[in-house]
């Protein structure tokens, strides 16, 4: 049987959206699999680890259109220090964009690093929506996705999945924007402190 490692490469591991899509994909894998997050100091440790693995599964969030910094610090440390073995490099990536397409920069970044450090590029699911999608009545669609992610890493067959919300823009926006007002209310955070560049010399 293969064996994927998932590394979760949120700068909020422990309590992200990530974590949540890798516990899906846990449950729908037959595969053994392990799950860490990628952390500041664990990198070389992660990189020793990678020898005993068939497939990697990154699981990440967009970060101003690309890869969180610490998925970018990772894998600085993984071109100095290749494993013997080159797993299978496996990407789930999501943003809190509705167009999944958003993720297609990041995912070419990924691609361009598998290609000059000898990894072959396996199955890939962009997923929009990302911040929401798991607490709508949509939740089915990302759940689907993800299980087909695992069965293409399965198989070996590394298929390309897309997916979002079927909404149309202007109401995922006025959804958005009432979840943040309520959000900022909670904290004592007006939408008009929001909407300024100047809210954190204004809070510190």
């Amino acid at each position: 049987m293969e064996k994927v490692l998932i590394l979760n490469g949120s700068p909020r591991a422990p309590k992200s959206n990530s974590k949540r899509y890798a516990e899906i994909f846990m449950r729908y894998s037959s595969n053994e699999v392990t799950y860490q997050n990628i952390t500041r100091k664990n990198h070389l440790e992660l990189c020793a680890t990678l020898d005993g693995y068939s497939d990697l599964l990154l699981v990440f969030p967009l970060y101003a259109d690309a890869l969180p910094v610490g998925v970018l610090e990772f894998l600085k440390v993984l071109e100095a220090n290749p494993p013997q073995h080159r797993p299978v490099i496996s990407i789930l990536i999501n943003c809190g964009f509705l167009e999944y397409k958003q993720n297609k920069v990041a995912m070419q970044m990924m691609e361009l690093f598998c290609r000059r450090n000898g990894y072959r590029l396996g199955a890939q699911l962009m997923l929009g929506s990302g911040e929401a999608i798991l607490d709508s009545p949509f939740r089915f669609i990302a759940v689907r996705n993800i299980r087909k992610l695992a069965r293409s890493i399965e198989r070996g067959t590394y298929r390309t999945f897309c997916a979002t919300m079927p909404l149309p823009k202007k109401i995922f926006q006025w959804a958005a924007n009432r979840y943040w007002t309520i959000y900022g209310k909670r904290l004592g955070i007006t939408k008009e402190q929001m909407q300024t560049m100047k809210i954190e010399s204004q809070n510190s």
